[in-house]
């Protein structure tokens, strides 16, 4: 089945743009381009595609607001939202992911690496600009003598090797570094992704690294 993709920028020629790279991809149907946040939101509760490829600064609605909408805590099964912005802020970086959005991309991107953010998104995982992973991670950092209350515990506690990889996580390393690293197959990172994420009751890797910047597992 085809990976269907919503667009959303209000410059016709990204959309375009887009567009022409995604749907010359056997297993990707772009399925609605629009040019404001708020049509974006509008489609895409109508439609619900599998991604919905989100431009920041749009009328109407900027596109942070439309992912929370989207894709925010409290929200009724979310979408998969990939923002795609001209803008490298880390404000912009941190809102999207607090947001709900499950990865960051600049528009400079290379089409390959659109394309695979894509494929990651509909299914639930996350890939970032590798050129803003670790600096947005950290800004989850905090301090934690000055949270009102501590960092809820997770349900079992983790083994030394899902603290491994979502170390390597943090870092904002792909499955397949995180692989070669620890000399096991991808399949077997997903595995512990997987139990970490039961255990954390988080629904993305960008969760998991933000609560592995809380805690100070990367200090």
């Amino acid at each position: 089945m085809s990976i269907r993709v919503l667009i959303a920028d209000d410059q016709e020629m990204m959309r375009s743009a887009f567009r022409m790279i995604l749907d010359s991809q056997p297993d990707m149907e772009v399925v609605a381009s629009v040019e404001d946040g708020r049509a974006a939101v509008d489609e895409a509760r109508r439609l619900r595609p599998d991604v919905c490829l989100l431009d920041i600064r749009m009328p109407k609605l900027d596109g942070l607001e439309a992912t929370r909408l989207l894709a925010g805590p409290g929200v009724l099964n979310p979408l998969n939202v990939l923002i795609a912005t001209t803008f490298d802020l880390d404000e912009y970086v941190y809102r999207a992911l607090r947001n709900g959005a499950c990865g960051f991309l600049l528009k400079d991107m290379s089409p390959a690496l659109l394309i695979e953010a894509v494929r990651a998104a509909a299914v639930g995982a996350t890939l970032i600009a590798p050129t803003v992973t670790t600096r947005l991670l950290s800004h989850f950092a905090v301090d934690r003598s000055d949270q009102a209350t501590p960092e809820p515990a997770p349900s079992e506690p983790l083994t030394d090797r899902e603290i491994d990889v979502v170390r390597q996580v943090a870092q904002g390393r792909t499955n397949s570094e995180i692989a070669d690293s620890l000399y096991v197959t991808q399949a077997t990172v997903k595995t512990h992704l997987a139990n970490v994420q039961r255990k954390l009751a988080v629904r993305n890797r960008v969760e998991i690294a933000a609560w592995a910047w809380r805690t100070g597992l990367c200090s």
